[in-house]
């Protein structure tokens, strides 16, 4: 490491310094017991606030009313104070500093006496402070480790699934899978353009609340307000994109148009949106597509659902993404998909020369130092 070049602190050190420290702090109060240095604390402080607040009046020679405020204040606090009081000396010694008739006669030096009299109950006194500043020093590190935790499982977790891409035979004829997918996905696409454009928007609507049995199938659910009004509705015959045109006219334009402008803008209007972005999205197969276990089953409802509406042709090509999940190639191939559209050339060229796996020793090293660290030093009892 260079001169002036600092090292960026490690986690699992700062935890285990602030323990270290914590366990110091106790053992200190410990050896003298919580109760002594809880009283000693709460008598030094508050005869030190006194000092403070009073030692400008007490030693203002004009001021003899603040004197004797001060010593009130002073005098009632020290009798308070129990008689066994741990560094009870240094407390009478302090008071006798301070204690006189004539107000010229204390000064500021005389404050200055008292204080370092006091010093010994002060610094058993601050054990307390110290004790609250390492339990918080010991949270913060605790908690700075569990973020560092968190960050390298996630980095691990990544690194893992690196790894497994690489493992997939990237040059595989992912074609096969691919080509049956776009033809699929571009015969739903235009079968459903075609449904929407020339069917009422009534049996668009009815198709929908079909679909609702095949929950794989994805497509959206049909607002129920909008359902019951196209059943009944003369305006259910006209098709989608007449809907949504018609939703976009001024009530006075509607009159010329719909029956019931109310209820229509209530029922249509409001649902203008669903209408103009239904599309065959929800029925086509992604790419990469999904493992052959969830697709098997999503394919098989999307032929029905599909054949509710296309012609067999597009139904076939439903079927045949269907078979491909029966394939022994399925998965092969697919990780190889999956594998071609993750993985950077970055990450290829680290996989190549071990990087990858390196990489993951030594953070799983960490973490297992991480994880014995946090369970060496639990979270405090608050």
């Amino acid at each position: 490491m260079m001169d002036g070049e600092s090292r960026e602190a490690d986690p699992v050190e700062s935890l285990q310094a602030a323990a270290s420290t914590l366990s110091r702090r106790r053992a200190q109060i410990d050896e003298i017991g919580f109760g002594e240095v809880r009283t000693l604390s709460e008598a030094y402080h508050d005869v030190a606030a006194i000092l403070d607040r009073h030692e400008e009046k007490a030693t203002d020679q004009d001021d003899f009313q603040g004197y004797v405020e001060f010593r009130d204040a002073l005098s009632n606090r020290l009798e308070a104070v129990p008689a066994d009081v741990r560094h009870g000396d240094a407390f009478i010694e302090a008071n006798e500093t301070l204690t006189t008739r004539v107000t010229s006669s204390l000064s500021s030096s005389d404050f200055e006496r008292a204080r370092d009299q006091l010093r010994p109950a002060r610094e058993e006194a601050e054990l307390l402070d110290s004790l609250e500043e390492a339990e918080e020093s010991y949270r913060r590190a605790r908690h700075a480790l569990k973020d560092r935790e968190s960050e390298v499982k996630s980095r691990i977790d990544r690194l893992e699934r690196v790894k497994e891409l690489g493992e997939a035979d990237i040059d595989a004829p992912v074609h096969e899978l691919r080509d049956l997918i776009e033809s699929y996905n571009d015969a739903v696409e235009a079968a459903f353009e075609q449904f929407i454009r020339e069917k009422s928007a009534r049996e668009v609507l009815t198709w929908l609340e079909t679909a609702e049995s095949y929950p794989l199938a994805e497509t959206p659910a049909p607002p129920e307000r909008l359902c019951e009004f196209l059943e009944t509705a003369a305006i259910g015959d006209e098709s989608v994109a007449t809907l949504v045109e018609y939703a976009g006219y001024s009530r006075s334009k509607l009159d010329h148009y719909v029956d019931d402008p109310k209820t229509f803008s209530a029922a249509v209007g409001t649902n203008k949106r669903f209408l103009e972005t239904l599309d065959a999205d929800p029925l086509t197969v992604s790419w990469p597509p999904a493992p052959a276990s969830t697709l098997r089953w999503r394919t098989k409802e999307l032929v029905a659902v599909v054949s509710r509406f296309a012609d067999d042709d597009v139904v076939a090509h439903a079927r045949k993404v269907h078979e491909l999940t029966h394939g022994r190639e399925y998965e092969r191939l697919r990780d190889a998909a999956v594998a071609r559209e993750e993985l950077t050339e970055d990450q290829r060229d680290r996989l190549r020369r071990g990087a990858v796996s390196d990489e993951l020793e030594t953070l799983r090293d960490e973490y297992d130092r991480i994880v014995s660290c946090l369970d060496e030093h639990p979270p405090l009892d608050d």
